[in-house]
């Protein structure tokens, strides 16, 4: 994209600057003292110009936003065109509560649903089961049946909708709970549009929620990519997160390249079960952080789509275009917010907000200033929502696509992510793969090891926490905390008590019998899931069933 002769000019004057302009403004005013790094301890240069970019092919590399390699954008009027769905993550405490909360985003201007669950329902277990007891409503909304489902989303048109599940282990069950109650509603399944989380790999990987062992937990993720795009064409069946990967204490390079990793994973397990790559990965869809570096976060979302774009292309042979889109969504890092000083994490906020803005996301979810202390009061969600309203109304960034394009800086920084996610592919691939990786600790000691530098960072002051490890106060806290309903909790396990008593517990038996030998051989479960979710059995029930057939997965003794 350079001429040769003009960079070789280039080079000739940056020295003759560094030595002339630079130098006697260096002595005269010595740079700050410390390391001048990103949050993943990359080091960043003084300058960067043309020589950073040298090889850069503008269509090869960049090429136009809505075209391929997709790095300028999926969408080629980007914001302008439609401005991302904002979709706060919401749930907590009772079925009721959590609706509550949502009829409330959605009046202020929310224009997506995301549910979050509570721990219990996460590892599969009903409210009332002893493995629960304490973590009811804590962080997300309980669920343990398909009537607590219909009251979560009693009263919201999910035809004109979009709802996003956090949920992993027990995905395909409570993705069968939302279909269902959608069909109470009068919504065929083909209607529905959102996406249910149901990345295992990152359980393993860094969360830590799993149940079952990676075999087994990899047959049900296709089985839903399987039935999705035979049923649900609007419904995205899996979000490779690597939202999780990055709040365990990865880099930004660690958690491109492991999420990136884990969804071409998928992809090889959806191909052997015979899928086709354009009936399936359309609708597949990613979820990132966004951290505090600004620039290194925009970087990685534009890497990020030209990599997917080469691999589903180049690798995989895609022929359908929309096969090469990475549509992601995006949350701001929860790991960044302070207890101390909470008022701060609303400026912590807003800049990732903007860097996932900026960066082309087509989903974004503002954590609250509280939430490093609670699950987020009604004052503090709307507050974090009208971050995302000024970012879209007020800012002016969403009048041009991919506005830091063309930038040295932006550019050179979004070939090193590249490069170190492509190092990171090779590193898998020696291992023999994901799941052989996941089983020899390799992500999880690489994570841990940016974490542990990180926090060393922190602890000898080569890195500074606004709040924390300067500019502290001891000023007592003065905002306030969300106060959930404390009869909700005998209120559901009340009616899950009624539900198991008034429910047709022959047909219940039946189907968790069908569903035991579908899990015992190799159909599909997704309609037999359906089955048992319809006939309300609960989600400890049907589990139970997968318990049986599966087993349960512990972590290898040298974490």
């Amino acid at each position: 994209m350079y001429d040769k002769v003009k960079l070789a000019a280039l080079r000739d004057s940056t020295e003759q600057w560094e030595e002339t302009t630079l130098r006697k403004t260096l002595a005269k005013m010595p740079e700050r003292r410390g390391a001048f790094i990103t949050t993943s301890s990359e080091p960043v240069n003084r300058l960067y110009t043309p020589l950073d970019v040298a090889d850069l092919d503008y269509e090869r590399d960049l090429g136009f936003p809505g075209e391929y390699p997709f790095t300028r954008g999926v969408h080629p009027s980007l914001h302008r065109g439609r401005l991302w769905t904002m979709r706060m993550f919401a749930g907590f405490g009772s079925a009721e509560e959590t609706n509550a909360r949502f009829k409330y985003l959605l009046d202020q201007g929310q224009t997506g649903l995301s549910i979050a669950f509570d721990l219990a329902t996460l590892m599969g277990y009903d409210t009332d089961a002893p493995e629960a007891l304490g973590e009811f409503g804590k962080c997300g909304v309980g669920v343990s049946s398909l009537k607590d489902m219909e009251i979560v989303l009693d009263g919201i048109p999910l035809d004109k909708v979009s709802t996003s599940m956090t949920i992993n282990s027990p995905a395909a069950i409570l993705w069968a709970m939302y279909v269902a109650a959608a069909e109470k509603q009068g919504v065929r399944a083909d209607q529905l549009r959102g996406t249910t989380q149901n990345d295992i790999l990152k359980e393993y990987i860094a969360q830590k929620e799993y149940i079952f062992p990676p075999e087994p937990s990899m047959r049900l993720v296709v089985d839903t990519i399987e039935y999705g795009a035979a049923h649900l064409p609007q419904w995205n069946p899996v979000s490779i997160s690597g939202y999780h990967i990055r709040e365990a204490g990865s880099t930004a390079a660690q958690e491109l390249a492991f999420t990136l990793a884990d969804g071409l994973e998928y992809v090889r397990w959806s191909l052997a079960r015979g899928l086709d790559i354009d009936d399936f990965a359309p609708r597949l869809s990613f979820f990132f952080n966004a951290h505090n570096d600004f620039f290194e976060e925009i970087a990685k979302y534009r890497a990020a789509r030209r990599i997917w774009a080469r691999e589903m292309r180049e690798t995989f042979g895609a022929k359908d275009p929309r096969s090469w889109l990475m549509r992601f969504h995006t949350q701001t890092a929860g790991a960044s917010l302070t207890a101390q000083q909470p008022e701060n994490n609303i400026v912590r906020v807003a800049i990732q907000a903007l860097a996932a803005v900026l960066g082309g996301t087509q989903s974004l979810h503002t954590n609250s200033m509280d939430e490093a202390l609670a699950l987020p009061s009604q004052h503090a969600v709307t507050v974090a929502l009208r971050t995302q309203q000024i970012i879209a109304e007020e800012s002016g960034v969403t009048n041009t696509v991919d506005p830091l394009g063309g930038s040295f800086f932006v550019e050179a920084m979004t070939n090193e992510m590249e490069a170190q996610a492509r190092a990171y592919f090779k590193r898998i691939e020696d291992l023999g793969g994901v799941l052989p990786a996941i089983d020899k600790g390799f992500f999880q000691k690489e994570i841990s090891d940016a974490a542990y530098r990180y926090q060393r960072e922190i602890d000898d002051h080569t890195r500074t926490v606004v709040g924390v490890n300067d500019y502290a106060d001891n000023k007592p806290l003065t905002i306030p905390i969300l106060a959930m309903d404390p009869n909700g909790y005998d209120r559901q396990v009340k009616r899950l008590q009624a539900l198991r008593k008034e429910r047709d517990n022959g047909r219940v038996g039946q189907a968790l019998d069908r569903l035991r030998l579908a899990c015992n051989g190799t159909e599909n479960t997704m309609p037999h899931i359906l089955d048992c979710v319809r006939a309300y059995a609960t989600l400890s029930e049907i589990v139970g069933v997968m318990r049986e057939s599966f087993g349960k997965y512990a972590e290898p003794t040298w974490v």
